[in-house]
Formats: C-alpha cells, structure tokens, sequence
C-alpha cells in the first residue's frame, strides 16, 4: 500500500482548510458511494481534497482481509491489542478502491505515517498491520479501501451547492465500530436531526 496523496498544506492555507473536519452529506446527495455518507477530511488545500467516507462497510472483516493480504496464514495469529479487538473495514470512496489506508490514534508511528490532525495519524503502508497483528499497533484503528478525492476548487463547490455540511471532526466517531449509527452522531454535532433533514430536501 501507498499513499500518493500530498497531505502537506501551505501554511496560508490553514485558515481555509477542512483537514481534520467531517463532510457530513446533505440529502441532494442521493448517489453512491456518498448517499448518506460521513467523510473524514485528511488533506484541502487550493490542490484539492482528500478524505476518507467513514460509515460505510466493506463486506469482509479484518481478520478476513488480513489473511487475503497475506500479513497472517491464520485468523488465529492475529492478536489485538486490549481496546482494539475490532478494526471496521471501510468504504473509504471511490477512488483506488485496491488500495488499503489505515486512520489511527497518534499513539503508533512508521516512516510512512502521516500526523493530518491533532490525535490522528493516517499510515498506508502495510507495516501497521503487522504491527495490530502483534499487538503493538495502535489503540484506535479503523482501515478504509480507496479513498474520496476532489480537483481543486470542486469540493469548495459542492458545498457552496449545498451538497455538505461541515464540522469539527469528532475522533469518538471516527473510530466507532457502529458505523450505521455515524451519520446520526456526526449531524448531532451540528444540532441537526435527521429526519428534520430529510423533510426540508427539496425545499427552496
């Protein structure tokens, strides 16, 4: 795995920069993947935008993929550390979907991991999973398959059109394991009820 994504952002970007933020979908969003989606910004700059969709799940655990990947021969070698027994696989978005991204706690750190926000840290290398394997990966973990990425100016667009909502990002969220129950807490950040929601799509 590897990660040829510029995470890096000016520092006169900063000010106007999602990164560390949810995009949270709006319903004008009705196509897939991002119907109903949570997005955790990595990287937004004038370059364009990264991210991850967070609440959407791949259909193998990570123990399965762990063998597919060939890091284990067994679902019994893998040893989580305590805290850390389920690692949700994600939909991370269209993009590269072969490729695997693993969003985690600042507690683990590899010459490929990037720090994107204060607590979280993103590595797309394969050494981390090795490193869960063994128990001495990070405490909080969530692994994503592809990833979200906008061309300059389009992300800061689509909002402008109504299509996101935008918050301070939560790392409770970010790293549940209930990942139906994402998009709810993320809108509950904002004081937005869902079904509220729903009912003024459309409206002018």
């Amino acid at each position: 795995m590897k990660l040829d994504i510029d995470l890096d952002s000016d520092e006169n970007d900063v000010a106007h920069s999602l990164e560390g933020h949810f995009l949270i979908a709006m319903p004008t969003v009705s196509d897939e993947p991002f119907a109903r989606t949570v997005v955790y910004v990595c990287a937004h700059s004038p370059n364009g935008a990264m991210g991850f969709i967070i609440n959407k799940s791949q259909p193998m655990s990570f123990p399965v993929l762990l063998t597919q990947l060939g890091v284990v021969e067994s679902e019994d070698d893998i040893r989580l550390p305590s805290g850390g027994r389920e690692v949700s696989v994600c939909v991370g978005g269209p993009v590269e979907k072969g490729r695997g991204f693993v969003l985690h706690s600042d507690d683990y750190d590899s010459e490929s991991t990037v720090h994107v926000a204060e607590d979280i840290a993103l590595t797309p290398t394969v050494d981390i999973l090795r490193a869960i394997c063994e128990g001495m990966g990070p405490k909080t973990a969530i692994m994503a398959l592809g990833y979200s990425g906008w061309a300059p100016g389009q992300l800061e667009e689509e909002i402008a059109a109504n299509g996101w909502l935008t918050c301070k990002a939560d790392l409770g969220i970010v790293f549940d394991n209930d990942l139906d129950a994402k998009y709810k807490r993320a809108l509950g950040l904002l004081g937005v009820d869902p079904a509220f929601l729903a009912g003024e799509a459309g409206h002018a």
